[in-house]
C-alpha cells in the first residue's frame, strides 16, 4: 500500500472512530465528552427539524446547552451502524438505528438515522442529522417536540 493510501485510510479510520465515539458517548449520557468530539466552531444541523426546533446549533457552548438534557429524556442503544465509503476520507456517511425509550413516558423511541459528518483532525466540524422528529414526538407524548425535548 502506498504512503498516500495509508494516510487516506488513517484519516478515514479516525473519522469513523470519532463517529463511533459519538454514538457511545450519547447513549451513555456522557454529554461533556460528546461535546469534546466537536471542533470549537462545530455545527450540528437538523434539516428535518419541526417548527420551533433549531435548524442549527453552533459551537461547543451551544452544543452542550442543546444536548445536556438528552440523558434525562431518552435512554437509547444505537445499533446497526453501517459506514458508506466516500471519496473524501474525512467525511463520514453513516446509517444506524436506535432502540430505546422516552424516560418520562416509557414509550418506545426507535429511530432510524442517516448522518453526514465532516471531520478535521479527528474533530467534528459539521454534523447533519437526518432523523424523523415524529418518532421523538410520539415517544415524548408531545405535539411540540421543542417543548418536550429542549425543556
Amino acid at each position: 500500500m502506498s504512503t498516500a493510501n495509508t494516510a487516506t485510510q488513517q484519516i478515514r479510520k479516525q473519522a469513523q472512530q470519532t463517529f463511533s465515539n459519538h454514538l457511545e458517548y450519547l447513549s451513555s449520557g456522557r454529554i461533556s465528552e460528546w461535546v469534546d468530539l466537536f471542533a470549537e466552531d462545530g455545527v450540528l444541523e437538523f434539516p428535518y427539524g419541526p417548527e420551533g426546533f433549531p435548524k442549527k446549533v453552533t459551537g461547543k457552548g451551544e452544543l452542550y446547552a442543546y444536548m445536556k438534557n438528552f440523558p434525562r429524556h431518552f435512554q437509547v442503544r444505537f445499533t446497526g451502524l453501517r459506514f458508506h465509503e466516500t471519496t473524501d476520507p474525512s467525511l463520514v456517511v453513516a446509517e444506524f438505528s436506535s432502540e430505546g425509550k422516552a424516560l418520562e413516558t416509557g414509550r418506545p423511541y426507535n429511530q432510524t438515522y442517516i448522518s453526514l459528518v465532516e471531520t478535521r483532525d479527528g474533530k467534528i466540524t459539521r454534523y447533519v442529522d437526518f432523523w424523523n422528529p415524529l418518532v421523538a414526538m410520539k415517544a415524548m407524548g408531545a405535539e411540540n417536540i421543542s417543548a418536550a425535548y429542549l425543556g
